[in-house]
């Protein structure tokens, strides 16, 4: 089949860019044409030829980590242009801690109720407990 029949939809890439979509296309097995908006904010953030630079130095094994890692971080400096990523891991980091101390106050708590619960008796040593 020749290359100015192959008709499938444009990659979301190649749409944006405005340009085709060959079949060996470097982005289209990673930007569907059903996310327009995961390719527009990986490319105001890194670029189109970044990515494809990305990509093509990339193990093909590890495109698909790429770009996800890719669309993560554009997502997020869209949001957060100063902090991107490392304002979300900021977040979440002060939310381990919290929960952390959260749970450290409650086991606390369950060791009080526990220790109140026991008898205050002594209890007698194994050698005192045989007939």
């Amino acid at each position: 089949m020749a290359s100015s029949s192959y008709s499938n939809p444009p990659c979301a890439a190649c749409k944006f860019l405005r340009r085709k979509c060959m079949p060996y296309c470097v982005f289209a097995p990673y930007f569907s044409p059903e996310e327009p908006t995961k390719f527009a904010n990986v490319h105001k953030i890194f670029g189109a030829s970044n990515v494809s630079k990305i990509l093509n130095d990339v193990l093909p094994h590890q495109r698909e980590d790429a770009v996800n890692s890719l669309a993560y971080e554009a997502e997020a400096r869209i949001k957060d242009p100063v902090y991107g990523c490392v304002g979300v891991l900021s977040l979440l980091q002060r939310q381990v801690i919290r929960l952390q101390k959260e749970l450290d106050a409650t086991n606390a708590d369950l060791f009080r109720f526990i220790c109140s619960d026991m008898p205050t008796t002594t209890t007698k040593t194994t050698s005192e407990q045989l007939p």
